[in-house]
């Protein structure tokens, strides 16, 4: 069986490297004496913080990028490829996020180019579907999960499928406190698991995690991870707060 992951999404915090480094702080005093051994920790803060966090050569704790460009190097002022993230120490990159959709407009077919890139780069990828709130109100999550699904994975082979990490993400779930019920979160995962086998098989289906993401607090983490069966999930807001997302890891890791 596969370890389980919790995710940090830090999205654009904290505002400095001092903030940054008194959240390390936290981090390590939190996660100092406690083991994971069935669930990956991996937190995801903006790039520029990297080698600070990896200067802390913090124990049980793996660092991921929040974005990265389908391009490996060229002319595209801003971006980050998938190979200089995974060269200054990342593990993993998320792709497909909501905010992403939402505010940048990034549709399957960029999904899916970010998506080769950073499987070609040797990175893990964390791929994030889900409705938004107009979708839900029309009873469109079946519809737009297999859309979201299919597009991402046009070209991709079997042999690729291991190394992405599935994020049921409903949009109008993330930031709020608002979350689906288990069977919700458990229809969506068995949507996900059937398109798989489907597109590859059974076997490859199996080595596939299937994570929720959308406003994972303490006091959901039965509701959306562990009653659903998910092999973890994908924490944003509460992953600024150590305890929080420690916390989350460990309750987690005993379920």
């Amino acid at each position: 069986m596969h370890k389980k992951i919790v995710i940090g999404n830090m999205k654009m915090n904290p505002a400095s490297p001092v903030e940054f480094g008194r959240y390390l702080d936290a981090l390590e005093k939190e996660i100092k004496g406690k083991k994971f051994e069935k669930t990956e920790i991996v937190i995801c803060p903006p790039t520029i913080f990297f080698k600070q966090f990896l200067d802390r050569k913090l124990k049980n704790i793996k660092l991921g990028a929040q974005n990265v460009f389908w391009e490996y190097q060229g002319a595209y002022t801003g971006e980050i490829s998938a190979g200089m993230a995974k060269a200054s120490g990342a593990g993993y990159a998320i792709v497909g996020h909501s905010e992403r959709r939402k505010y940048f407009g990034e549709n399957e077919e960029i999904i899916n180019l970010k998506l080769k890139a950073i499987l070609k780069s040797g990175l893990r990828a964390i791929l994030c579907i889900g409705e938004n709130i107009e979708e839900r109100k029309r009873n469109q999550t079946v519809e737009v999960i297999k859309k979201q699904l299919k597009g991402a994975l046009i070209g991709i082979g079997a042999g690729k499928i291991e190394y992405i990490d599935i994020v049921y993400e409903p949009s109008w779930s993330v930031g709020s406190d608002n979350v689906p019920t288990s069977d919700e979160i458990l229809e969506a995962k068995l949507i996900i698991k059937k398109i798989l086998s489907e597109n590859f098989s059974h076997k490859t289906m199996e080595k596939v995690r299937i994570l929720y993401g959308g406003s994972i607090a303490k006091c959901f983490v039965n509701q959306v991870c562990i009653d659903p069966a998910m092999d973890g999930g994908l924490v944003g807001r509460e992953s600024l707060v150590p305890y929080e997302l420690v916390k989350i890891s460990e309750m987690v890791e005993e379920g």
